[in-house]
């Protein structure tokens, strides 16, 4: 392998076809989280849009494509947040979507899939079998399965996001290898102040991380990208640390976003080109996480989106004196559950 499979000019070209709702989202210091933390911290908040999560911005690209050219139905397996907006993408240009989730994936995720006016099929099994059915559906039906992660689409949408943290660091012009590769030299921003060195991702099926990764190491490539996954779903990382697909028997973990078995090989072969580092924290972590991204800058975030704060707290020595940015990239969390994780009358039943 020689260069990721994400391109700069295809990944700008998405911000002209990605609902602007989606596009622009803060990105701020955090004071207040930063005493317990023992690091500078940013938040960039993917949450405050119709879907509450960054998965908007694969969906937008993958939708409009569709509707000028492709099958007007499409299908997906999801833990729910993909299947959201997927079904609100969808809605928005006329197409019928299909969403495959897990029986037992999030309450509120499966409601709002539903909500939005997508076909919701449920299987007894977790979201490998979901993918397997989704695929049947494709094959039977003759219509569009969107792979999330594989298909490029999710990933150069998810980038945009990192278009906007290289905003962020400043707006010198920039000078841009044409591919990049194992050998790349560092290209620097040219006189640009550097407000954060370091982006921490949560890691999944690896859609947000590569696509953020890619356009941190293309353009600020000085900028560190660590990938935080939960122990008890470890497969993508220890995938990255072996540099071969390592698969799992089951997940145990309350990060449902992020609890896949099966790396797709592609998409790890992108990783290893983007990513500095990718670690594993524990349950405890995660919610401890949440619980101080709750308490300390008023946001409702579900486990996933709560990774990044985890591995700091996890390993301040590491942090200590960086200033860190870390992707908030969902808030869709049932409210029963997040209480027994945060306690107290925290989320109302809307």
């Amino acid at each position: 392998m020689t260069k990721t499979r994400l391109d700069i000019a295809r990944i700008r070209a998405a911000l002209r076809v990605i609902d602007p709702v989606f596009l622009g989202t803060p990105l701020y210091r955090c004071e207040a989280l930063e005493p317990g933390l023992g690091c500078a911290v940013s938040i960039k908040l993917e949450t405050a849009n119709p879907v509450r999560s960054f998965k908007g911005r694969g969906t937008e690209v993958v939708a409009s494509l569709l509707a000028e050219r492709g099958p007007r139905a499409a299908v997906c397996a999801s833990a729910g947040n993909l299947g959201q907006a997927l079904a609100w993408s969808g809605r928005g240009r006329g197409l019928e979507v299909t969403v495959v989730a897990s029986r037992f994936a999030t309450v509120a995720k499966l409601d709002r899939i539903r909500a939005l006016g997508a076909r919701l099929e449920l299987v007894d099994g977790d979201h490998e079998l979901a993918r397997e059915w989704a695929a049947a559906i494709a094959r039977y039906e003759g219509i569009r399965l969107v792979e999330d992660s594989l298909d490029l689409e999710t990933c150069e949408g998810a980038a945009t996001i990192g278009l906007e943290l290289v905003e962020a660091l400043g707006r010198a012009e920039l000078t841009e290898p044409t591919e990049l590769t194992e050998a790349t030299e560092p290209t620097e921003l040219a006189g640009t102040a550097r407000p954060f060195d370091t982006v921490l991702i949560a890691l999944g099926g690896g859609a947000l991380a590569t696509g953020v990764g890619h356009v941190l190491k293309v353009l600020a490539p000085s900028v560190e990208v660590i990938c935080v996954q939960p122990s008890g779903a470890p497969a993508m990382t220890r995938s990255w640390h072996a540099r071969r697909v390592v698969t799992t028997d089951s997940t145990d973990t309350i990060a449902d976003g992020v609890a896949g078995r099966y790396p797709i090989p592609a998409v790890l072969d992108d990783l290893l080109l983007v990513a500095d580092d990718a670690v594993l924290v524990r349950e405890a972590s995660i919610v401890a996480g949440m619980r101080m991204l709750h308490d300390h800058a008023g946001l409702v975030v579900e486990p996933s989106a709560a990774l990044g704060i985890a591995a700091i707290l996890e390993d301040r020595d590491r942090f200590a004196g960086r200033h860190v940015v870390t992707v908030v990239c969902g808030s869709n969390v049932d409210a029963d559950a997040y209480r027994r994780w945060v306690g107290g009358d925290t989320v109302s039943r809307s």
